[in-house]
């Protein structure tokens, strides 16, 4: 089944606003793209349009939740984390605040508005601020038990959402959030591949590629870049020795950089190279069309990791 991550979150949090009601949803007037206008339609009286004006959202978000509720911001993720990063920081992460913060249309998926729309650098900034937790989901399923999760938090949670359909992982169905561990889909001796978001799905359509030219490649899907668990990585790169990380963001500062935090000081011995874009501005067209430009299609991902191996 392929469903986009906007869609399923919008349906879950729906239905979880009707056992809860503690939810409160604001939207920066995009809530019919980041689909938190089923909430809105369902819970009229928990369901605040702030308008073209994301600082001040985030600001009557932090209102709420210091009243006892559990507040849902939801707009694009450029604006929302460049527009709102001061009231974040200040409102959100320095007073230990549960709001979840939905980043929609995340990476290059806003891709014919250009440049000004895609958010190649919110995984970055958000991971650096302290009390924030960052989930970057790789299939609708995983979306959806984000925002359950997310919910019972009781710190800030970003969670970046993808505009378009991919198909569901089979493992996102039996993966508990709870344990905030990279899901291992593939086994491999030669290479060890870390994905988060979307970038997952390019990965395995790579590893098949590679598997014809004899390069075994381990897959993980790591939705969870902070808090991440680098015990299952630490443990495959014992026998693989090369790590590939692989992301729809900025690599500085970003996933990868996230991963290395976490592995180089635990004395495992490996040789890197990270995928992801590489310190540019996106550009418009078509999406596909984009990851392929940026090298993030499998054909590239698989070619970069041949040559790497070899």
């Amino acid at each position: 089944m392929s469903e986009a991550m906007r869609d399923a979150f919008g349906k879950r949090l729906a239905e979880l606003g009707a056992g809860n009601g503690k939810i409160v949803v604001l939207d920066a007037d995009v809530s019919s793209s980041t689909k938190t206008a089923l909430f809105g339609k369902a819970f009229p009286s928990r369901f605040f349009n702030c308008g073209v004006s994301e600082g001040n959202m985030v600001g009557v978000a932090a209102g709420f939740a210091a009243c006892g509720f559990h507040p849902v911001v939801s707009t694009f993720a450029i604006f929302l984390v460049l527009k709102g990063a001061d009231q974040i920081r200040q409102d959100f992460c320095y007073n230990h605040l549960p709001v979840v913060i939905a980043g929609a249309y995340g990476g290059l998926s806003d891709s014919f508005d250009g440049a000004s729309h895609q958010s190649v650098a919110d995984i970055a900034i958000m991971r650096a601020l302290p009390n924030m937790e960052v989930i970057v989901p790789g299939d609708a399923r995983q979306a959806a038990k984000a925002l359950e999760y997310a919910l019972g938090r009781d710190c800030p949670v970003y969670i970046r959402l993808n505009r378009n359909a991919f198909p569901d992982l089979a493992e996102s169905k039996t993966f508990a959030f709870g344990d905030r561990a990279p899901i291992m889909l593939r086994e491999g001796a030669d290479v060890t591949l870390a994905a988060t978001g979307i970038t997952v799905h390019a990965a395995l359509e790579a590893v098949t590629l590679l598997e014809k030219d004899g390069v075994r490649a381990a897959v993980f899907s790591v939705p969870f870049v902070k808090p991440l668990a680098p015990a299952p990585l630490a443990e495959s790169l014992r026998q693989t020795g090369r790590l590939v990380t692989v992301e729809e963001h900025n690599i500085m500062g970003g996933f990868g950089s996230a991963v290395l935090e976490q592995l180089a000081p635990g004395g495992v011995g490996f040789k890197y190279l990270p995928i992801g874009i590489a310190d540019r501005f996106g550009d418009t067209g078509p999406y596909d069309a984009l990851l392929k430009a940026y090298g993030l299609d499998a054909a590239s991902i698989a070619g970069k990791v041949r040559q790497f191996v070899k």
